[in-house]
């Protein structure tokens, strides 16, 4: 009983005291990133130990204060650190809300921090949390972490993603090329390659990178043709004093470091070809077919980075950064090469590729930030992208062929030399402004694209008895293989892109809670193509061979047989002929060629909606005019193959996105949303690529026909219309820890398929396969700190964890009948290109010796068997076949300018396979298109070191 009264004393005086107590709550704003909060900044009371940090609103708070003055100390790394006195008094809140920003004492860590707040890992789960749209991103400090060197290598870590092997094909969700777009700071890119829709990513190093994020979910502000997803590269800025830094590397490959290597002739260890001025029948006279051999294989890379930024009295500041790099890499492949369809073509089992493969980046964006409100920023990208391919098939003597001339079941053989050189000019202007209080905000951006992707002098000879060429005996020659006269040919290609896009988003905050949206987009794309052939047309059949590793002493101007005189061994044959010029001996005409235009201009508005704290609701339309056309001369139609098609549509696109806020760090979101896949210009051409045992052409069918009566399953449809449905819990257990789970369906009517034709040729083409397609699928995700650092928010171990499931089905047509036709026989089929199992994990590891911290990671990444194409008739699918890849990287930091890095990548070196499902004689080993020459092929260990130093 006597504890009773004490008690009573202690509640009153608690009571007292709390009634004579107040406090300080506040936010922290960013100026120099356009007035977004600051999180994670430290705030503390000077001359005592309590202190707090912002939370990802940038809101911060301190209670059951004594009334009084208090100094506050607001700091965050490479900002200027401000010293703020208020007074509390008691029972009120006293509010400091304090702008934050770099001041020149600070200026030399702007660099650790104004860039790292949109490339570090705790920043971009801050991002996703924030987002009004279902996205994740990987910035540039897990890319480094984890040795990624490129885009395509980022974005292979997200969940639900996986990347082709010997390809640049991402596939999102099961969906592949066609399904994705691809942007830069929000405005279009084009695609380097006439057979993709979307840009390479490989071409984009780490060092032009901020992040890479991928939204999954459909929103109005995207281009309506979207479906698997939005992939978006923000590049690198830089705001600071100045600072330069150089890194140079080295790797070899396991398969490569002691092989005697081969490239093009003509070509350059920078990855150019200086012959583009001259006409291709003069570099057919003048240069021959033999390669040469190459430097020793050994990757070398190098490049280096700058940036320095000036402030002026009035507060405005202008920023410049650029970045160079230059990186090769030597790859060699022995494996397979097969041609089979409904019969076996073509065979070499044994066959090898050499590639030398170049890229050459290179950035400079200057932003002009004229005060908090207003900043503008010009961005210009320079891409040097080049494979030079050098291939025998064939080599052990064994190579079939069934139309072979001489010998059907042994010694076919074939040489194919091939150089691919890419140039891509990206230039960007952007800007963002706030009017009136922030009530406006503007953003806007212009982007003018060129691409010049050239095959210049492809080199391709055919051999019978090759045989004889190893067996030693003088007597026994091998001979050239002639049946057509294009057997043994020059080939040049070239494609030109020019494009023009732009976006403008107005927005109107008349209220706290509620945001609208006013935005108008368009794009104009154009793309010209041409390609030439020059044949070599053998005057004596059966012509011997001396020397195959010596052709150009055969195909000599000696050699040439000029005016029918008999007395040469070849003569130049080409299709196309200039009037009033022979076929024979002479230069020529295009042989295909087409145009293809797209003009796309849309409209659209949203609104983000918040009720309370914990909802958010974003409905949204669009509406686009989408016109397309496309002119073509290709020679495989035949008479019909001088036409146009074109198509003019205007659709309407609406979209919904809900967010919960369960908890202050928990949402659950849900989309809903229509959306559209147009064709690419490479899938309604109908022009034929050939590879050494592929053949890949277009169907103008997929611009739809009203020709109802001649054709059977070809609509009037231009595009395929999407559901997209996505449902999305997240947990962000710290700022770098998250767990997420989610489930997503599409409904996808009128797809478009890649589909093998059941025919002697094989010739794969794209066709709307059936009215109806579904995916449904689940992503799990989590990321866990195991070991922290006691005095500091830093894991000294981690690890990453993405899984996707998914099961996917669609309908199939039993006839199509078009320009081209086809049949199946079954009437249901997974997706093309969908993994049913796809995962991505890491482990990252980073101990404190002293003052020496290194972080080793181990990374791997598994997809499970997917459809590269489907097959018609009585043809089996091509399967690529699923496969786990296994990197190792270690980044030692050994002071604070030198860095020294070590990768050993594909440790687990799987073997890489296609093969056609059931033919008569079981499941037969094939080359893809979207693959390399060679199949059935490992591509080795690469172990590189790799040395960075900051000046």
């Amino acid at each position: 009983m006597k504890r009773i009264p004490i008690v009573i004393l202690l509640l009153i005086t608690s009571f007292l005291f709390a009634q004579n107590t107040g406090s300080i709550s506040g936010k922290l704003i960013d100026k120099e990133y356009n007035d977004e909060p600051l999180p994670f900044a430290n705030i503390l009371i000077k001359g005592t130990t309590t202190g707090t940090t912002s939370d990802i609103d940038g809101l911060y708070q301190f209670e059951a204060l004594a009334p009084g003055a208090y100094t506050l100390i607001f700091s965050f790394v490479g900002y200027e650190t401000q010293e703020i006195t208020v007074n509390v008094e008691s029972d009120k809140v006293t509010t400091l809300n304090v702008m934050m920003g770099a001041s020149a004492a600070s200026l030399d860590e702007i660099v650790i921090t104004t860039t790292t707040r949109k490339e570090s890992e705790a920043a971009l789960l801050l991002d996703q949390k924030k987002a009004v749209e279902i996205k994740q991103s990987i910035g540039a400090d897990e890319l480094s972490r984890k040795g990624v060197s490129d885009a395509a290598g980022a974005v292979a870590k997200i969940s639900g993603v996986s990347k082709q092997e010997g390809s640049s094909n991402v596939y999102v969700r099961g969906l592949g090329d066609r399904y994705l777009n691809t942007t830069m700071n929000g405005l279009s890119l084009p695609s380097n390659d006439v057979n993709k829709k979307n840009i390479d990513l490989n071409l984009f190093s780490s060092d032009i990178i901020e992040n890479v994020s991928i939204s999954k979910a459909y929103s109005s502000r995207f281009f309506g043709d979207f479906s698997a997803g939005n992939v978006d590269i923000s590049s690198k800025d830089y705001k600071g004093n100045g600072f330069f830094d150089f890194n140079v590397g080295s790797s070899v490959n396991t398969n490569a470091a002691d092989k005697t290597f081969f490239r093009s002739e003509g070509t350059s260890y920078f990855g150019y070809y200086n012959r583009y001025d001259n006409n291709p029948f003069a570099v057919v006279l003048s240069h021959g077919f033999d390669p040469q051999q190459a430097e020793t294989p050994i990757d070398v890379s190098f490049g280096g980075a700058f940036g320095k930024s000036f402030d002026f009295e009035n507060g405005s500041r202008i920023s410049f950064y650029g970045t160079g790099s230059f990186e090769n890499g030597f790859a060699y492949r022995r494996g397979s090469n097969v041609d089979y369809t409904n019969v076996e073509k073509k065979a070499f089992e044994d066959a090898e590729e050499f590639e030398y493969s170049t890229k050459t980046t290179a950035m400079a964006s200057v932003n002009y930030k004229i005060n908090s409100a207003h900043s503008i920023k010009f961005n210009s990208l320079f891409i040097n992208n080049a494979s030079d391919k050098v291939g025998y098939f064939g080599i052990d003597g064994s190579g079939r062929n069934r139309d072979a001339i001489l010998n059907t079941d042994e010694g076919f053989y074939q040489m194919n030399v091939q150089f691919n050189q890419n140039l891509i000019f990206v230039n960007q202007f952007t800007g963002r402004h706030k009017f009136k209080d922030n009530l406006y905000e503007l953003d806007w951006g212009i982007g003018y694209n060129v691409v010049n992707a050239h095959e210049p002098d492809r080199k391709r000879i055919s051999v019978e008895n090759y045989q004889f060429a190893l067996d030693n005996d003088a007597s026994t020659l091998p001979s050239f293989y002639s049946n057509v006269v294009f057997d043994n040919q020059r080939y040049f290609q070239n494609i030109y892109d020019d494009e023009f896009n732009g976006r403008l988003n107005l927005s109107y905050n008349p209220k706290e809670n509620l945001k609208i949206n006013v935005g108008f987009a368009g794009r104009t794309k154009e793309r010209q193509f041409d390609n030439i052939r020059y044949g070599y047309d053998l005057i004596e059949a059966n012509t011997p061979i001396t020397n195959v590793n010596d052709l150009n002493s055969f195909f000599t101007l000696d050699n040439l047989n000029i005016g029918n005189s008999g007395n040469g061994a070849y003569e130049i044959k080409v299709i196309n002929n200039f009037p009033g010029l022979s076929n024979t001996n002479r230069p020529g005409l295009s042989e295909n060629t087409y145009n293809g235009n797209i003009d796309i201009y849309a409209g659209y508005s949203n609104a983000e909606l918040n009720v309370g704290d914990t909802w958010l609701f974003v409905p949204g339309v669009r509406i686009e005019n989408i016109n397309q056309e496309i002119a073509y001369d290709v020679i495989n139609l035949g008479a019909a193959g001088n036409s146009s098609i074109s198509s003019n549509e205007t659709i309407f696109l609406p979209s919904l996105s809900i967010k919960y806020g369960i908890k202050e760090d928990q949402n659950l979101r849900f989309s809903a949303s229509q959306s559209i896949s147009l064709p690419e210009f490479k899938e309604v051409a109908p022009f034929v690529y050939e590879s050494i045992s592929q053949r890949i052409g277009g169907n103008p069918d997929l611009l739809g026909t009203t020709n109802d009566i001649a054709y059977t399953n070809v609509n009037d449809v231009s595009y395929s219309k999407i559901l997209n449905l996505d449902l999305k819990y997240e947990w962000f257990i710290s700022k770098t820890e998250l767990f997420s789970v989610g489930a997503f369906y599409k409904q996808i009517k009128d797809p478009v398929n890649q589909v093998v034709a059941f025919d002697a040729t094989g010739t794969q083409r794209f066709f709307r396969t059936g009215e109806q397609a579904e995916i449904l699928g689940f992503e799990a995700e989590i990321r866990k700190n195991f070991l922290m650092y006691d005095d500091k928010e830093e894991a000294k171990l981690s690890a990453g964890l993405n899984f996707t499931y998914m099961h996917t089905k669609q309908d199939l047509y039993e006839t199509i009948i078009g320009t081209y036709s086809v049949s199946f026989n079954k009437n249901k089929e997974e997706l093309q290109g969908a993994s049913p199992i796809i995962l991505n994990a890491d482990l990252n590891y980073s101990p404190q010796i002293g003052n020496y911290k290194p972080t080793a990671n181990i990374i791997c990444s598994y997809f499970s068997d997917r459809i590269d194409a489907l097959g018609s008739g009585q043809l089996g699918n091509v399967i690529e076949k699923g496969i786990p890849t296994l990197d190792f990287v270690l980044k030692n930091q050994l002071n604070n300018k030198m860095e020294l890095n070590l990768g050993i990548r594909n440790l687990l070196n799987p073997t890489i396979q296609y093969f056609r499902e059931g033919t008569s004689v079981g499941d037969v080993l094939v080359t893809s298109p979207n693959g390399k020459d060679v199949t059935d092929y490992k591509r080795g260990l690469s172990i590189g070191l790799q040395l960075k130093y900051k000046f």
